[in-house]
């Protein structure tokens, strides 16, 4: 048995026993059993499932990319976002939807910035004429 621990910015997502932890690095796909040596992958962007060990159930995480580190029977993600299902159908949808949300937010951050800049521009080029005169 493993105690796996992902880490967001803001909260402790995910504190389960588990048996099995199977992730994607930038290589390719990897699994973690108990008695695996100890490991550190960077996360690519994808997904993260774990097999609960009360239950033997399998449990889907879409990670934004982050880094795995397992140390004896410790396995530790740490990830900027991460959404979670029993459901891989769910879990697409739910994940196109939060992407669809930040997409959005990016560009209203995106818009708000030209304006800044554009503002700044316009203010400088009047101070140089009011200098110059």
């Amino acid at each position: 048995m493993m105690k796996l621990k992902v880490l967001c910015p803001a909260q402790i997502f995910v504190e389960e026993e588990v048996t099995k932890v199977t992730a994607q690095a930038e290589n390719g796909s990897f699994c973690l059993l108990p008695r695996h040596v100890d490991f550190v992958a960077a996360l690519a962007p994808g997904l993260l499932s774990f097999e609960l060990a009360e239950t033997a159930d399998e449990v889907f995480l879409a990670v934004d990319g982050g880094i795995l580190v397992k140390y004896g029977k410790n396995v530790l993600v740490s990830t900027r976002n991460v959404v979670r299902s029993n459901d891989l159908e769910q879990l697409k949808q739910t994940v196109k939807e939060q992407f669809q949300m930040l997409d959005e937010h990016e560009k209203k951050e995106r818009t708000a910035l030209a304006r800044l800049e554009s503002n700044f521009i316009q203010q400088f080029m009047e101070l140089e004429e009011a200098h110059a005169l």
